[in-house]
This record gives C-alpha cells, structure tokens and sequence, in this order.
C-alpha cells in the first residue's frame, strides 16, 4: 500500500530500475512467486525482485516450467507481487505467449501490472525452463520480429507518457551452440533492448563474450544451483561486467526444502520445532499486522 503521508511524485517502477542500473556495483535480484517474497526480497534490502514463471508455475500450479502457465496466470500474479513490492519487479513473459501481436497485447498488459521490466524470449512456443529436454529455439527471423514487437509496445507505452523496459533473452547456447548465442544477444542489443540475458553460459569466457558483442546495453546473468553449472559471486559477476545477478529459484528452493523438512518431522508424529520457526510477533509483523494497525490508527474515531 502506499504511503499516504508521502511527498512529492513517486517515480515509476521503471524509473527506479532504471536508476538501480546506473548505480555503481552490480544489483543482485532474486525471484519470487508471490508478494509475500517480494516483500521479503525488498525487507532484506535487496534492490529489485523477479517473478519467475519457473517459480509460479510450481507454486501456484504444483506443474513443471514447461509452458503450462498461462497469460492470464502470470498476469494475476504480477499484479499482487507489484502491488505488494515497495521495489521494482521484472516479469518473466516468455515468448509473449504466441505471435506478434500476442507479444504487445503481453507487454502492455505487464505494464499496466506494475512490472518495471519484461523479459522476452526466444523459445519456440510454447516455451519450456532454460535446463529442460528438448529445448528449441525459434528462427531467427522470428526470435528477431518478437522483441521488435515488444519493442515496439515499450516505445507506445513511453510515447503515452509511461515507461517500460524489456529484456531480450536468448535460450540458444544450450538449443543451437555459443556462436548462435551470440549472434543473437548482439542483435538484441542492436535492435534496442534495454537488458540482454544470454542463458545457459557454460564458462566465465563465454560470459566475457556476451560484453564483447552486446557493447554498452546492461547485460544480466542468471545463477541456477545446478551442477556442472559455473556459480559467480557477486564481485566476480561485476568483474566481468554484468549488472545484474539473477538468482531466479533460489527462494523457491528454500521454500521447498524447508517445508519437505517439515512435513517429514510432522509424518514421525514430531513439530518442527522453534528453531525452524519465527517468533510469533516476528511472524505477525511480517505478514503486516502491524502495517495494518498503524494504518488503521489514522482513521479511528
């Protein structure tokens, strides 16, 4: 909610990504599937939040990130994450969710969400998690006219007096090989994309390339704890030159484990215990009794 003793305008969510960009270091952004993470991602300090279709589809949905949530899925979503988060929020759109068209009725509806940010993709609809079997990537004719489609809903929003920034992601490192990968983040690039995220880099030189061939567009990298997998800090992601660090399913992973942890003490007949629990009081602020309160406060008799 917002503050009603607050002054002056409040910038846009993309103007405040905009302005965590141009702040010097690299902003490590993690995903959540929910506002009560967007809320703790901006609690801990953290500069901006991702809502992860990965994460969605697995919380909301109990299903796989293999094209089964949907527009209007993601869209509800977005809107209780963004209206929750005193941060800016990207939103993961996948490949616009058909042609085109479908990609500018996609980000405008993103935009009117809240989001500071869409990230578009270059799968084959429909799309599927960046480590998945069968990953496939469209043409590149085609990958090209989707972000220019989305380009082109950015550029409409901006002309009506708003503002929106897009991510050009290509998944075509793991579907096609590192040269292709290239290609297509300098095309991005070149085309006018705001961020550039080459996924599935398979080593700190193929990381270096991307800056090489993307020149001054802001590039991200995204840290999945998966084996083989090459796992950069903070620092040495900024060494490289990137400005964001993504940490998609991170959350999500610790969700998981904590409840799997849980439930498995509950099914012995055991509790979890106050060491795996916050304080009540502590739990009953966190989730906004005390926000409410004092809010409430300002209207009583």
């Amino acid at each position: 909610m917002l503050d009603p003793e607050a002054e002056g305008p409040v910038p846009s969510p993309a103007a405040r990504l905009r302005a965590v960009l141009d702040a010097p270091g690299i902003a490590v952004v993690p995903g959540c599937h929910d506002a009560m993470g967007a809320r703790l991602i901006a609690r801990a300090g953290l500069p901006a939040a991702f809502l992860s279709g990965y994460a969605v589809s697995a919380a909301r949905l109990g299903l796989p990130d293999a094209g089964l949530v949907s527009y209007r899925e993601m869209l509800d979503a977005g809107r209780e994450v963004c209206a929750a988060s005193p941060i800016p929020v990207i939103g993961d759109a996948d490949t616009g969710f058909g042609n085109p068209v479908n990609v500018r009725r996609t980000i405008a509806g993103y935009h009117q969400a809240g989001f500071a940010c869409v990230m578009i993709e270059d799968q084959v609809f429909p799309k599927r998690c960046g480590f998945a079997q069968g990953l496939e990537v469209a043409p590149r004719e085609e990958a090209i006219m989707r972000l220019r489609a989305a380009l082109d809903a950015r550029d409409a929003i901006r002309r009506a007096g708003g503002d929106l920034l897009i991510i050009g992601r290509t998944d075509s490192r793991a579907a096609v090989g590192i040269d292709e990968a290239l290609w297509r983040a300098q095309a991005f690039a070149e085309l006018g994309a705001d961020i550039v995220y080459f996924e599935a880099p398979q080593s700190t030189q193929e990381m270096e390339a991307l800056h090489r061939v993307t020149g001054d567009t802001p590039t991200m990298l995204a840290q999945v704890e998966k084996p083989g997998r090459p796992f950069l800090s903070p620092s040495q992601a900024e060494a490289i030159g990137y400005d964001i660090l993504l940490l998609g399913v991170t959350l999500l992973n610790v969700v998981i484990k904590a409840q799997q942890d849980a439930l498995a003490l509950m099914a012995q007949g055991q509790h979890p215990g106050a060491d795996r629990l916050l304080p009540f009081d502590e739990l009953y602020d966190r989730v906004g009794f005390n926000a409410y309160y004092e809010m409430e406060k300002r209207y009583a008799r």
